[in-house]
């Protein structure tokens, strides 16, 4: 849900070229599988398209090619740090560390809450784009 979220602010504000956003799971459980029909529909109703997106395994890689690698919560952070080799660049961080309460975002997989979700992934990304791109918007 972030990543499509995400993607669609940084369209919306015109600085998706500054931008390369992408997701990648921290476990093999979903290898290959699309975006949950949950997911789907809510982003379906707010005209956001998710369409395309398999699961894919993080790796090691990633660490080097991206700037920020933002988890959902703190098991995430864990097992990406073990992913990682730790993160001695300090590029891991969880959503809400962009949002004034902190905390980690529900996983609606075990809720059925996607809105919830949906709200705290929203503001999520917006602290995000406010620390990385500050007056901009």
């Amino acid at each position: 849900m972030a990543e499509f979220v995400l993607k669609d602010m940084v369209r919306k504000r015109g600085v998706a070229d500054y931008f390369e956003i992408a997701s990648a799971a921290t476990t093999t459980e979903e290898l290959g599988n699309g975006v949950h029909r949950g997911t789907c529909a809510l982003l379906g109703r707010l005209g956001i398209s998710c369409a395309g997106k398999t699961a894919r395994q993080m790796c090691r890689a990633d660490y080097d090619a991206y700037d920020y690698l933002i988890r959902m919560d703190s098991e995430n952070i864990r097992d990406m740090r073990r992913i990682c080799g730790g993160d001695s660049a300090s590029k891991i961080f969880r959503m809400l560390d962009f949002t004034s309460r902190g905390g980690d975002v529900a996983d609606p997989w075990y809720t059925g809450d996607f809105e919830t979700t949906y709200r705290d992934i929203k503001e999520g990304c917006a602290g995000f784009l406010e620390k990385t791109l500050p007056g901009t918007y």
